[in-house]
């Protein structure tokens, strides 16, 4: 008998015995290592998804973990690996799927949100959805592989180019890493978010940040473009005032990547579209290469990923984590110790 974290009602998370499933036919059995609460897992935890979540849900999708057990038919993996989870199952046969576009599928199932997720301590999946961690790799940090696989992304779709003026509209965990991602690929970044404690982390990485609550974010960027006004901008906070920002901060022909999650419509100043020629994409989870180039990313440290996790709790402590995610603080990302050693050394 193991241990899961499952949702059973708004705001109601426990910790309650799981039963491990034996690997079937192209399956594998994971003994999860770190699980990431993002965002998403916030979003269930308030009960904003209950039309979508059947209870009791085993939470997460950002993870990584070893194999611990092979079903019939698996080739190329064997237990120890050091693995991550791209957590879709797409059904090939509906139109997105036909169109080339699996990781949107008209009938996805979301492992984690829509079938049992990562923060239990043994978890079955296919292995078509597995993703190879280098063994030298820290499986701390692996657990960002998935929200940097989000930004990899997110960065494609916007399709910026070495130069571009990028601004970055919310500063929480993705945030940063698109905006680091952006960097990488030869954009100029700035950041823009209120709390103190999420600018000063940015910073540190190397960041320009603008704190829309003291500056005058018109004035800094017609400082560092003149008139022109940014090529891209990404729409990261989930806010209305967030949204307002990201467009206007767009110059002529500007691309506005919405990523985040707006629970309710949003009003959107089309005229400025009409004016500027603006263009609206949206981004939304990502397909195998997007997480093959995050695994590298982390792995050669242009994701200092420790430097973005704030706290480790073991799997018994995570409706607290979430508690205290919700409350926010100063705290960017929180994993849950899914190790059978992080529960024995609470006892």
């Amino acid at each position: 008998m193991t241990l899961a974290v499952r949702y059973t009602a708004a705001r109601t998370l426990d910790t309650a015995p799981a039963e491990s499933v034996e690997p079937g036919p192209g399956e594998v059995e994971i003994a999860p290592a770190y699980v990431g609460i993002c965002g998403t897992d916030l979003h269930i935890f308030h009960g904003d998804m209950d039309a979508r979540v059947t209870t009791p849900a085993v939470l997460g999708h950002e993870m990584s973990g070893r194999i611990v057990r092979v079903g019939p038919g698996v080739e190329g993996w064997q237990p120890g690996d050091a693995v991550t989870v791209m957590p879709l199952r797409w059904d090939d046969t509906c139109p997105a799927c036909r169109a080339g576009h699996q990781h949107i599928c008209q009938h996805l199932d979301f492992i984690g949100i829509d079938s049992p997720g990562a923060m239990q301590q043994r978890w079955t999946v296919p292995a078509t959805t597995l993703v190879r961690v280098p063994q030298d790799v820290p499986l701390e940090r692996a657990a960002l592989v998935e929200p940097t696989a989000v930004a990899v992304h997110d960065v494609g779709r916007a399709a910026i180019q070495p130069g571009e003026r990028v601004v970055v509209v919310g500063g929480g965990p993705v945030g940063i890493l698109i905006a680091l991602v952006a960097r990488d690929a030869g954009a100029e970044v700035r950041v823009v978010e209120l709390s103190a404690h999420r600018r000063s982390l940015a910073e540190e990485l190397g960041l320009v940040t603008w704190d829309p609550a003291a500056d005058d974010v018109a004035d800094l960027l017609r400082a560092w473009t003149g008139d022109a006004g940014a090529d891209v901008a990404f729409e990261v906070s989930g806010a209305a005032a967030g949204v307002e920002t990201a467009v206007d901060v767009l110059g002529v022909r500007g691309r506005l990547c919405l990523v985040a999650i707006h629970p309710r419509p949003r009003e959107l100043n089309l005229h400025r579209f009409f004016w500027r020629e603006l263009t609206l994409v949206g981004a939304r989870l990502y397909d195998r290469s997007d997480f093959e180039k995050a695994v590298t990313l982390v792995a050669d440290g242009t994701i200092p990923a420790d430097r973005l996790i704030s706290k480790v709790v073991p799997l018994t402590e995570a409706p607290a984590a979430f508690e205290a995610l919700e409350s926010g603080g100063d705290v960017m990302k929180i994993l849950v110790d899914c190790t059978d050693h992080a529960q024995e050394s609470t006892v």
